[in-house]
């Protein structure tokens, strides 16, 4: 989670890209738009992802800065672990 938020921050697609899980990766190879700047990321709950697990559950608040306005995107991110390498599938669908 750390590693993508990063990324976003320094613009390295390749690494978002790497670590997007292959069935939920867009064909998109610029995922952040240029108007957006990143400000901080809470991490705020975790949920598996240790070393025994196969799948992990991260929910966040990322700051970022667009059209001058500082604002806050919240999401609870699923992951899974592909060949010892963890993989970003997509928000978790709220039930």
């Amino acid at each position: 989670m750390r590693s993508r938020f990063t990324a976003y921050v320094l613009g390295d697609r390749d690494h978002l890209l790497r670590t997007w899980h292959p069935r939920t990766r867009p064909d998109d190879d610029d995922p952040d738009p240029p108007t957006v700047t990143w400000t901080g990321l809470r991490v705020t709950v975790t949920r598996d992802g240790g070393l025994d697990d196969d799948t992990g559950v991260v929910s966040f608040e990322a700051g970022f800065r667009t059209g001058g306005r500082d604002e806050v995107m919240s999401e609870t991110s699923w992951f899974e672990r592909r060949a010892g390498r963890w993989f970003y599938v997509g928000p978790l669908a709220e039930t």
